[in-house]
């Protein structure tokens, strides 16, 4: 929490660095003698004070997506010797943390809705599948980790991303 904490101020210390400092090396740029071809248009300090929050907003959403956001975990269920999931690909992968035992099959079930070029295809590169998923379809793939550890999947451009995590005993 103390890191969260430290991150935001550092980037709120940022952006009102830069924007105080980028107006005065504007002005402090122009020699008095030269012909003026743009004139300088001052800005309100509450609208400068208003993109600088904005962005600083949109940097935390992209902090926050990309490295804060919590994953959705599901535990595979074993049925008849064979531990299986279903998973939804919709801008991404639901759930996207799945939970399995070493040693034994797993079977992931890949139901793809979104039409997205990006999520027609997933990777599992530890076990060497490549596989295609077709549209409105469910596509099965089948693996059995051997060790404990995380196992990545992503999609075929690699920007939606999930994790097998084989565990020892569950």
């Amino acid at each position: 929490m103390k890191r969260k904490s430290q991150v935001w101020s550092s980037l709120i210390t940022l952006a009102l660095l830069m924007g105080i400092g980028s107006s005065s090396a504007i002005a402090s740029e122009m020699p008095a003698n030269q012909t003026h071809q743009f004139r300088k248009i001052e800005q309100p300090f509450s609208l400068k004070l208003a993109v600088t929050m904005g962005g600083i907003a949109l940097i935390g959403a992209e902090i926050w997506w990309f490295l804060l956001k919590k994953p959705k975990t599901q535990k595979a269920q074993l049925q008849q010797g064979l531990q299986e999931l279903t998973i939804t690909v919709d801008g991404g992968y639901e759930p996207n943390y799945i939970v399995v035992q070493v040693g034994q099959p797993v079977r992931l079930n890949f139901f793809r809705k979104d039409s997205s070029n990006c999520l027609e295809e997933v990777l599992l590169p530890d076990f060497g599948i490549v596989t295609n998923l077709p549209l409105n379809k469910t596509t099965s793939v089948e693996f059995t980790p051997q060790k404990p550890g995380e196992y990545p999947f992503t999609c075929g451009m690699r920007m939606f991303r999930g994790i097998v995590a084989a565990q020892s005993s569950m």
